[in-house]
């Protein structure tokens, strides 16, 4: 008999674990806060698929630019001051995971989960109909000072410590590579292993490839409690009524942790407000991904359009633009691209979505010992398109009563369990 399975949550998260799980001859049904149409975090993202990135949010040095940082609301880490007493306990695991220890544990895994979606997303681009841009030509770390280089050049070292091919490249280099760009830096580091894609043709061609299989996806639908027994998960009470299941996977990004404070589950986690801009007719348009590395802006290729994305804004859950936050993605651009300026971005409209941040820059993926049939599949950051299906393939296999794939012993959604 076939499980059935309800997923709170219609983000990358939960339509690649309701694909995998109905692959699995699970029967699934999709909730969702939002209409159809609104296009949440997994949309308007920069598409990268990233293997390269291998550290933490919470890694050495990164308590003291956020500090250096919260009174510039230009910058490109930014906590808004505010009185918050969940803000304040996010930002004390936060320092206490900001240590080489843990990026040294955290590295390894992290390195295994994205080349193993890397892997996932080769397998659905060759799925029929799947159009959704996957370009197989590395990323670029472009670095406008020596400083940035060297900094990034370290990183290349730990990354080819850990098998992941990484190649330092000077300024004349990197211009062969990009022949149609001009790029003004003092070099760079190119990732071959990465990718990109274009995440809103990928969300739309997930969505299709449910509709056809069967799966229920339920938009407008708001999860407001649980029907709990005997430490199990009877009904998710939502505004569509009780809907029952055997088994509930929680992929409810930014707002995940307040879905179960009611039933003593702590995941601490903060919304991280990302922006982008995509250019319909960029002056120019690079075959590869970038990253701006001092200006931590990323510049990806999709199709004939061009996309900027960035920021890092804690701010709660205030979705409304700040054209601060815009400007400061903009003004940085003509540093290393200098044929772009702002007139080129006049007509761009700016999106913005919120990422589910934990406090040690991991995901929560697993099954909770609070409730014998819950799983968690959140808090992925900036990680969340590149980890996508890797994260619905370990939900599917722990659903199913299957052992993992890879060892997520570190990504134990219990991990700040209260004692």
């Amino acid at each position: 008999m076939s499980k059935r399975v309800l997923i709170v949550g219609a983000g990358v998260m939960g339509l690649c674990s309701a694909h995998y799980l109905s692959r699995r001859g699970c029967a699934v049904t999709v909730i969702d806060r939002e209409d159809a149409g609104f296009e949440n975090c997994s949309f308007g993202n920069a598409g990268l698929i990233c293997p390269s990135h291998i550290l933490p949010l919470a890694a050495p040095g990164m308590v003291g630019a956020a500090l250096r940082m919260m009174f510039n609301p230009a910058s490109s880490f930014y906590i808004r001051p505010r009185f918050d007493r969940e803000l304040f306990d996010w930002m004390l695991k936060f320092r206490r995971a900001a240590t080489e220890q843990h990026v040294a544990r955290c590295a390894p895994l992290l390195r295994d989960l994205n080349m193993a979606s890397r892997g996932c997303y080769e397998e659905l681009a060759n799925l029929p109909g799947a159009d959704f841009g996957l370009m197989r030509k590395g990323l670029l770390m472009l670095c406008k000072t020596e400083l940035g280089l060297a900094h990034e050049a370290a990183h290349a070292e730990r990354a080819r410590s850990l098998g992941l091919a990484a190649e330092v490249l000077d300024s004349r280099r990197i211009a062969d590579l990009e022949p149609r760009i001009r790029i003004e830096v003092a070099g760079g580091v190119l990732y071959p292993a990465d990718c990109h894609l274009c995440p809103g043709n990928l969300m739309r061609w997930l969505r299709k490839q449910l509709h056809e299989a069967g799966v229920a996806l339920l938009w407008k639908t708001n999860l407001t409690g649980w029907r709990l027994r005997d430490g199990t998960i009877e009904a998710a009470r939502t505004s569509a009524g009780d809907l029952t299941a055997d088994e509930f996977v929680l992929c409810g990004g930014s707002w995940s942790a307040a879905a179960v404070k009611e039933i003593g589950l702590t995941l601490p986690m903060q919304p991280g407000k990302g922006y982008s801009l995509t250019l319909e007719s960029p002056p120019q348009l690079p075959t590869l991904s970038m990253i701006l590395t001092e200006a931590r802006v990323a510049v990806t290729p999709m199709e004939s359009n061009l996309r900027f994305a960035g920021t890092m804004e804690i701010v709660g859950f205030d979705r409304t633009i700040n054209p601060v936050r815009v400007r400061g993605i903009v003004q940085s651009v003509p540093a290393y691209l200098p044929d772009f300026g702002e007139a080129n971005f006049a007509a761009a409209t700016p999106w913005c979505g919120l990422r589910p941040c934990s406090p040690d820059g991991l995901p929560y993926i697993g099954r909770t010992r609070k409730l014998r049939n819950l799983c968690v599949a959140a808090g992925h950051a900036m990680m969340g398109l590149s980890l996508g299906p890797i994260t619905g393939t370990l939900i599917s296999q722990i659903v199913c009563g299957e052992p993992t794939s890879i060892d997520i012993a570190l990504l134990d959604p219990d991990r700040y369990a209260k004692n």
